[in-house]
């Protein structure tokens, strides 16, 4: 039977090879095979915990009756879930046959997560169904690792009730967050994150600047790209938001991203970017003293008359590992198809207990009228937002170049040179670099 836990310490399985299927599928929906092949196998599934995924575990009883495949669900917090990932790649016994992690963490541990694009191309499904930021955060060297059932756009989140119109550009935060010191002084105008706390949470804006700069992390060869004049001067800005304009909470310096939305939540700060999956929480009386009509959202503001936002994903895969292979991509395909996609951003009660979500990861959904009606049109907002995406650099070595790039942001922030500090973050990287042979 299907089994939800917090999980805290690993569990053990043996390891077998992926069988070759014939059966056909044209009778049962989501492109699940006939007959039943893998009736009565059971997949352990790590996920992290999200009441998006609560839906999806709590619809599963369909799955199983469709399949005779039975799940328990293993569920982590985020700060946890990476070093759990890594320690089930170390391990390498198929302790879970699908995990979810986030995509950045996919390059390094791209050896154990299973390539499925033999197996869409068998059972007619395309990665044209997402946003093509979200597609690519499941890829890596041109594989597809699994599918982005959780992703992200950024969007711009302000206090309606203090801000007649959203900022369209950086420059507007700057004059409205002015205004906003002079005319509600108690309350900071833009909560921003520029912590170093390991997750590297201060790039997810800094890089909006670094695009639209017409900039980029690395170029052609892989030596960094951040110390192009174009590039210095959007970190410049980025960081003036903060040392020369002011505009920014106080205590941005020591935000992480829940610090920064918590202070929103409590009429602490006016704005905040960040992803749309914030939205219900932002009103939500439990965790808010916002009301629904105080709070509002648009698109992500301009740099230089240009809008570049960064998305992100957490996809689910097959383990490598997996006693299971066969029946985890029954599972994928259940999990991810479209229906399941609008249903768990509309329906508000799933076999009892309240779900409030209003992400996905589907073109056709965040399209759909139905989907958002039911979300007050943010999803319509997120496809504007995902037209002019992009993903963090997909490379083994990105997370210790990101966390010495998150380094050199805090420090900038800190009131430190903001140019010495990106060149000598180039420097790092290129160590890092050439130490793992991608700069000769």
């Amino acid at each position: 039977m299907r089994k939800r836990n917090f999980l805290m310490t690993g569990m053990a399985a043996a390891t077998m090879l992926l069988a070759p299927l014939s059966v056909s599928a044209q009778d049962v929906p989501y492109n699940l095979l006939e007959g039943k092949p893998f009736e009565g196998a059971k997949l352990n599934i790590l996920s992290v915990v999200t009441p998006q995924f609560d839906g999806l575990m709590l619809r599963d009883d369909e799955f199983t009756e469709l399949t005779g495949i039975e799940t328990e669900w293993t569920f982590i917090p985020f700060g946890s879930l990476q070093e759990k990932i890594n320690a089930e790649g170390i391990a390498a016994n198929g302790t879970f046959d699908v995990v979810n992690y986030l995509d950045s963490w996919g390059p390094p541990n791209s050896h154990w997560l299973m390539k499925i694009d033999e197996l869409m191309a068998r059972d007619g499904i395309s990665m044209d169904r997402y946003p093509a930021a979200f597609a690519r955060s499941a890829q890596f060297e041109g594989e597809t690792l699994g599918f982005p059932l959780r992703a992200h756009p950024q969007l711009m989140f302000y206090r309606k009730d203090l801000i007649p119109e959203p900022p369209t550009s950086w420059e507007e935060v700057i004059e409205i967050g002015k205004e906003l010191k002079e005319t509600n002084p108690d309350i900071a105008p833009l909560a921003l994150y520029y912590n170093n706390d390991g997750n590297r949470q201060n790039l997810f804006i800094w890089i909006n600047f670094l695009w639209a700069a017409g900039g980029d992390v690395f170029n052609d060869d892989w030596t960094p790209a951040w110390t192009s004049e174009e590039a210095l001067q959007a970190t410049e800005d980025y960081i003036a938001l903060h040392t020369v304009h002011g505009v920014t909470n106080p205590n941005s310096l020591a935000f992480v991203e829940q610090d920064a939305r918590q202070s929103f939540m409590q009429g602490n700060s006016a704005m905040i970017p960040v992803w749309w999956w914030a939205y219900s929480g932002f009103y939500n009386p439990d965790t808010s003293t916002l009301t629904k009509d105080q709070v509002a959202f648009s698109g992500m503001p301009s740099y230089n008359g240009t809008t570049k936002t960064y998305a992100i994903s957490m996809p689910f895969s097959i383990s490598e590992y997996s006693d299971n292979k066969d029946a985890a991509w029954e599972f994928l395909k259940w999990l991810s198809n479209p229906e399941m996609d609008k249903a768990n951003a509309v329906e508000r009660e799933v076999a009892g207990k309240p779900i409030v979500n209003n992400v996905v990861t589907h073109v056709s959904s965040l399209q759909d009228p139905d989907v958002n009606a039911a979300n007050d049109g943010i999803q319509k907002a997120a496809w504007e937002s995902l037209k002019e995406s992009d993903i963090m650099p997909q490379i083994p070595e990105w997370p210790e170049v990101g966390d010495i790039l998150s380094a050199a942001i805090a420090e900038a922030a800190a009131g430190g040179d903001t140019r010495q500090l990106m060149m000598d973050a180039a420097e790092q990287a290129t160590r890092v670099l050439k130490r793992a042979g991608r700069i000769e």
